[in-house]
């Protein structure tokens, strides 16, 4: 039995919630967002104080959101994106829950810079990998890969790098640990 709730975003869905109004909202926001901050349009003198051009960037945006909601394609491909990016978006902080769970409370819980730096890699990749995944591009390489795959070509692409990893081990430069300060 569907609830209320089911229903009421059935009856959304079918108005163009969330296919239209949502993404135009969306790319709305972001462009407009992305101008106020950049100014590329240049400055309105108000009350002797400097402002963005809000009609011109408002217009601006108003046109690449509407621009956006009209290929379909694109919408489906942001709509996808989305979803896994909230899916991303939640795996650090259960990772954190989890490592929180073992931390005494006596000092505030922070991650080493190195560890940081690791989990910014991670998410770089994965939304690298939502993309490209949304765009088809993950189905195309990963057949050629199937198709391709030589074992020794393989394994000479892992010794290389675990030669390169194995160098920069060597050569990197130690980090400098701050002095407490008296």
């Amino acid at each position: 039995m569907a609830s209320s709730f089911r229903n009421t975003l059935d009856f959304f869905d079918t108005l163009g919630v969330f296919d239209v109004i949502m993404p135009f909202l969306l790319v709305f926001t972001i462009v407009f967002a992305i101008l106020e901050k950049t100014k590329i349009f240049g400055m309105e003198k108000i009350r002797d104080e400097l402002y963005p051009k809000k009609g011109l960037n408002s217009i601006v945006a108003f046109a690449m959101a509407l621009t956006f909601v009209a290929s379909s394609k694109l919408v489906g491909v942001a709509l996808g994106a989305i979803a896994q990016f909230v899916l991303l978006l939640l795996l650090p902080i259960l990772f954190l829950l989890l490592v929180g769970t073992f931390h005494t409370g006596e000092e505030e819980f922070a991650l080493s810079k190195g560890w940081q730096n690791v989990f910014y890699v991670i998410l770089f990749v994965g939304i690298m990998l939502v993309f490209l995944g949304q765009l088809g591009w993950l189905d195309i390489a990963y057949e050629w890969a199937l198709s391709n795959y030589n074992s020794q070509i393989f394994s000479s692409f892992v010794f290389l790098a675990v030669i390169v990893g194995g160098i920069w081990l060597v050569v990197r430069e130690p980090q400098k640990k701050e002095k407490a300060k008296d």
